[in-house]
């Protein structure tokens, strides 16, 4: 059986229980569209125990492609279907080990990786990463200025840990789980400018954002240090730590919590091509106005499709200004 979705083809074979889905030779965002939209009606058309992807031809993937398959791995677990991978080209095989894929989608053993193409070179194959993330020039721009950044974090910290201390019982330091690039997880540091039951409180606080982010203009959980902090944008310093370790940017797109990440539709996967930054289109546009997501997402794309080392500099030359602006700050 052959399912023709985005100009390509999912050739799907049923074994007995089993379905071996030969996966098209892209994954990206209409793919993945069509991968989510139909493989719940694979299951509901067939006998399913097991599904076994074959990525053999499959020669670029990006975080749509991902975002699909996570969807993918939540509903078959749901269903109590096993769904497992075979036969991996290299390049795909490395994305997926980069973001950890392997521990919730197992390969099946002796398949992984298989050889190119014939007659193809690994070179040849098309990048599994947006030229951003694979410019040396931007990683050691993002280095030199974290280790500055850094500096400015050691000399700052007594004060400002002082400060929050006197104001609001509780840590100086605030730890996050986000997501960054294809979607892997880490820890990003802050100074906390809220009050320590602040994830507890959430959910008695009013959303004035559309869509998967939160934002309130006044939101009480805000310490009066905390508004000075963000205000200055100096409870974001810490991250310069994030920026050295390489799970951040100095400029890229605003790293999204696992939480928000679960309410993405396919195509919202596609900011997550880009190491998250601490600045970028969205922050220096005005992110205390923004209330809907769509516009983030339009702001991300924007910068994904306009990126050079030339404007990433000119972003960050408009961060200087906007943090010294009288309407600086989060809102």
């Amino acid at each position: 059986m052959i399912m023709n979705l985005a100009d390509q083809k999912f050739i799907l074979t049923p074994i007995k229980n089993t379905l071996l889905v030969q996966m098209p030779p892209k994954l990206t965002v209409m793919e993945a569209m069509a991968l989510k939209k139909e493989y719940r009606q694979w299951i509901e058309e067939e006998t399913i125990e097991k599904i076994i992807l074959d990525f053999g031809k499959t020669k670029f993937i990006d975080s749509s492609g991902i975002g699909s398959l996570v969807s993918m791995i939540k509903f078959t677990k749901e269903q109590k279907i096993v769904l497992q991978i075979w036969s991996i080209l290299p390049q795909v095989a490395e994305v997926f080990s980069l973001i950890g894929m392997e521990k919730v989608l197992p390969i099946i053993a002796h398949t992984e990786p298989t050889i190119p193409i014939s007659g193809s070179k690994l070179t040849d194959l098309p990048s599994v990463t947006h030229p951003s993330v694979r410019s040396k020039t931007k990683r050691l721009i993002d280095i030199i200025g974290g280790l500055m950044g850094l500096g400015f974090v050691a000399i700052l910290f007594i004060p400002v840990a002082i400060a929050i201390k006197l104001d609001s019982p509780g840590p100086v330091l605030f730890s996050q789980t986000r997501c960054g690039w294809m979607g892997k997880r880490f820890k990003i540091w802050k100074f906390r400018s809220m009050v320590t039951n602040a994830e507890a409180l959430k959910a008695t606080i009013d959303n004035q954002a559309q869509g998967a982010f939160f934002k309130n203009e006044n939101d009480p959980r805000i310490t009066r240090v905390g508004k000075f902090l963000r205000k200055t944008s100096l409870d974001e310093f810490p991250q310069f730590w994030n920026v050295v370790k390489g799970e951040m940017s100095l400029i890229g797109t605003r790293p999204p919590t696992p939480n928000e990440v679960e309410q993405y539709e396919v195509p919202n996967w596609q900011r997550l091509d880009v190491r998250p930054g601490l600045s970028g289109e969205w922050q220096v546009n005005g992110r205390s106005k923004i209330r809907d997501f769509e516009d983030v997402i339009k702001l991300d794309l924007r910068y994904q499709e306009n990126w050079s080392l030339m404007y990433d500099f000119k972003l960050i030359l408009k961060t200087i200004t906007v943090i010294f602006s009288k309407d600086s700050g989060a809102a």
